[in-house]
């Protein structure tokens, strides 16, 4: 089973960081564009066939996302499952901070969610498998190569992998409009899950249940919430700065 992956960034991101995993570069034909030229030498010193194909070729391929003229055909890489991700948290002498996302649907936030999570230095990011976007053409675009660069994982039980996480001494931190306290009083210097909820109807109860706090962004009369992807990067971050200033912190 193969997928698309269109854009500059997103296949730049494939070549360098899983090169065995495509199966063909595509480029537009006739045009005369440096970085392109570059891509296709890369990819073919790698050994990755490259096909020039007219731009309405490469339009009827990516299906309306937008390539930039450069689109890679590779492998498909099933998302990590929870044992993955618990391997993975055995490898880290640092206190982890994961992205959890209950329900994100739309492939242009979560696009954006794993970019800004890239940007953060997040561990991975955390999605259950039903009525969540997965690792579309789009969300890959959006992401930027994001998506080659983070572990992406999907749960059958959400709620059941925030209880293992909890047993590994991860704190679950959930961002809800109705939370008493602003986020800016959380302490997210230690191991940390930050959890978001869906666009339009955010913490599910079980997942709400899960937290260990609830904290909301401090809004302005008349604005009822941000974006998803604009609330996960103002919380991404504020757990950035907090780690910043107190590097002490070390794995439980």
């Amino acid at each position: 089973m193969s997928e698309l992956i269109c854009g500059f960034h997103a296949v730049e991101a494939v070549l360098e960081q899983a090169s065995q995993r495509v199966t063909s570069l595509w480029v537009q034909a006739g045009r005369k564009d440096s970085r392109m030229q570059n891509l296709a030498e890369q990819a073919e010193a790698l050994g990755v066939p490259v096909h020039r194909l007219p731009r309405e070729e490469l339009d009827r391929r990516s299906q309306g996302v937008r390539h930039q003229g450069v689109m890679a055909e590779v492998a498909a890489r099933p998302p990590a499952d929870l044992a993955a991700l618990l391997d993975h948290l055995d490898t880290l002498d640092r206190p982890p901070l994961l992205l959890v996302l209950d329900q994100v649907q739309d492939p242009h936030n979560l696009g954006a969610l794993l970019r800004t999570a890239a940007a953060a230095g997040v561990d991975a990011v955390i999605t259950p498998s039903d009525r969540s976007a997965g690792l579309t053409p789009v969300v890959r675009k959006t992401a930027a190569g994001a998506a080659e660069r983070i572990l992406f994982v999907r749960v059958g039980n959400l709620a059941r992998a925030l209880d293992r996480l909890r047993e590994r001494g991860i704190w679950i931190h959930g961002l809800a409009g109705q939370a008493e306290a602003e986020l800016y009083a959380a302490d997210l210097t230690g191991a940390l899950a930050l959890v978001m909820g869906a666009e339009a109807t955010g913490l599910r109860r079980l997942t709400r249940d899960r937290c260990d706090a609830l904290w909301r962004l401090p809004m302005a009369s008349g604005v009822e919430s941000l974006n998803v992807s604009a609330a996960g990067a103002v919380a991404l971050f504020e757990a950035v700065r907090q780690r910043q200033i107190a590097p002490s912190v070390r794995k439980p």
